[in-house]
């Protein structure tokens, strides 16, 4: 899980969001309203605005409104379950209803994969 979270005010604007996503090398932003989280904004969210030619909008308007998220003291299979049944790679983590944290895909595989050389040696 990184706790150095990316978040945006809702409404941010879409390319505000996505400088700040490129500059910090991550996939999605938490969106929050008045510190509270309201959504979450992926690249393909993104990527679907500007298929559609709208990169004058903001984060809010292009989020994911109420994401499925994840307590903080929950096991990461837990969260990987949820993942793969939802079908999405960035999960919220919450401690009570204040975010602390986000896990994405690729925290679970280092998990699983910690101890396993990539070439077998």
């Amino acid at each position: 899980m990184s706790r150095d979270l990316l978040t945006v005010e809702e409404g941010a604007t879409l390319v505000e969001t996505a400088a700040a996503m490129n500059a910090r090398q991550v996939g999605a932003v938490l969106v929050l309203r008045q510190g509270r989280l309201v959504g979450i904004l992926t690249e393909r969210d993104i990527l679907r605005a500007a298929a559609t030619g709208e990169l004058t909008g903001n984060a809010g308007a292009w989020m994911t409104p109420h994401p499925e998220t994840v307590d903080a003291d929950e096991t990461a299979q837990h969260a990987g379950v949820i993942m793969i049944h939802g079908g999405f790679r960035h999960l919220p983590v919450l401690d009570g209803e204040t975010p602390v944290g986000i896990v994405s895909i690729r925290d679970l595989m280092r998990n699983v994969l910690e101890d396993v050389s990539p070439r077998g040696v």
